[in-house]
């Protein structure tokens, strides 16, 4: 068995150049970074961060200071809340009383309602595709026992997607997840959804209950969480405290499920589509240009460190539509990035430096493409211009013939299972690989031509 890893000096280093447990609102995580929601972000001296022994880069972007970690980051971030002394269950801050942007208000809000579930998300679109190779090969048939349990395991998450989020949105607005994990559960009730959906309409003190489904959808439960919120704060104000603990549950869920099932609901749906479709009506004006500029630039946003900000919209698309061509072209970046770490390892003449080449190659490979990004693109902009140029030729490529991603996947190789339609391998699959490849080496032999051996 693997001796556990002990972060303790490495939270405490981190802890105290960002201000000190005094100076930290909150700290979540993604798959690499810790993202901390500080009180003055101007304290921190990004120097003394970068200098600690295990801190990758640092980013002060959407609000956040994001200081990044790698891989292990999930390992990290305990060490880091027992030292600041916050706990687990503690709410997720987003306000923190000083002015804000709305963009940085927003992306606070969605990176705590949506991150805590995207390392399951992306486990069941690995599970997704793997089920639909094995149903192709004949392997497995979609009625035996086996493929409906793990297609159980891989679409659960997505279905009770509600239910999920309205946790995680309650601890981010500040009141009961318990109770909004119950609102998101009332959106998705079986003979509530059987009723609704029936021919004899449904009505609620004489007014009509849209007939709707509201599994595998995230803008309902995000808006209803928010409006709880606030009638739970105003509750608190007028109702005795020996008795909120009933109480007050009781008037959130008696106004907010009716009210969602009511009104919040068929507007988020409707918003919902309209987003999906403006983003996509964009993309498809130009799908040759818009693969080109998303293959080639979406890195950026990562290395700012806002890429987090569209992760609702990527979502909206697959849970609303069932493929987004935008997302299969993300893909394709992590591929470019990997050309350029063998490109550098195979030029550069120190053992050292080739490991750091090597190494990248392989962590961009399972789906990370920071080491990469800070360790060669930034020090070398050459090599990040190779990637570039990699990743906006395969992505127009991968644009125009027209390929879609079918559920949440990993990056790298785990985002193959994830170009799988479900109704079978298609050009999504085939064309995916085929464009990675393309990616790959391309990128790859740029960056042995443009490597710098001597930095």
């Amino acid at each position: 068995m693997a001796k556990k890893q002990d972060y303790t000096q490495l939270a405490k280093e981190v802890v105290e150049a960002v201000g000190g447990k005094e100076n930290i609102i909150s700290v979540t995580n993604c798959m690499t970074r810790l993202r901390f929601v500080l009180k003055d972000d101007n304290i921190p001296s990004e120097e003394q961060v970068k200098a600690i022994k295990g801190v990758k880069g640092v980013m002060n972007k959407g609000g956040q200071y994001q200081v990044i970690i790698g891989t292990h980051v999930c390992e990290v971030i305990k060490d880091v809340k027992m030292v600041a002394g916050l706990g687990d269950e503690a709410p997720v801050k987003t306000d923190d009383g000083k002015k804000d942007t709305l963009f940085n208000r927003f992306f606070k809000t969605i990176s705590g309602c949506i991150m805590p579930m995207i390392g399951p998300m992306i486990a069941g679109g690995i599970l997704k595709g793997i089920l639909t190779i094995f149903v192709t090969v004949g392997m497995l048939t979609k009625d035996s026992g086996t493929y409906q349990l793990l297609y159980a395991a891989a679409d659960a998450l997505l279905y009770f997607m509600p239910i999920v989020v309205g946790f995680s949105a309650g601890k981010v607005f500040g009141c009961n997840p318990y109770v909004t994990a119950t609102i998101g559960a009332a959106l998705v009730y079986p003979s509530l959804v059987t009723a609704v959906s029936g021919e004899t309409a449904l009505t609620f003190l004489g007014l009509p209950i849209t007939a709707a489904t509201y599994s595998n959808t995230l803008f309902p439960i995000l808006l209803a969480s928010y409006v709880a919120s606030l009638i739970e704060k105003g509750a608190k104000r007028i109702i005795p405290q020996m008795i909120q603990l009933m109480i007050v549950p009781l008037i959130v869920l008696a106004i907010t499920v009716p009210l969602s099932w009511l009104a919040i609901g068929p507007v988020m749906n409707m918003v919902s589509e309209v987003l999906s479709s403006t983003v996509l009506g964009i993309f498809n004006f130009s799908p040759l240009l818009g693969g080109i500029l998303f293959g080639a630039f979406w890195q950026l946003m990562v290395l700012l460190g806002l890429h987090a900000a569209f992760v609702p919209v990527l979502i909206n698309n697959i849970v609303t539509l069932g493929a987004d061509p935008i997302n299969a072209v993300l893909g394709l970046t992590v591929w470019a990035l990997a050309g350029v770490s063998l490109g550098y390892a195979l030029k550069v003449k120190d053992a050292e430096k080739r490991a750091v080449g090597f190494s990248g190659m392989a962590s961009c490979l399972c789906g990370v493409t920071e080491p990469t990004i800070y360790t060669i693109a930034l020090p070398q902009i050459k090599c990040f211009a190779a990637a570039w140029i990699g990743g906006g030729i395969s992505g127009g490529i991968l644009a125009a013939l027209g390929a879609k991603m079918y559920s949440m996947g990993g990056d790298g190789l785990f985002r193959i299972p994830s170009m799988i339609n479900p109704a079978g391998m298609d050009i999504s699959f085939y064309g995916f690989i085929a464009c990675a490849l393309v990616a790959f080496g391309v990128a790859a032999a740029l960056s042995y031509i443009l490597a710098d051996p001597n930095k």
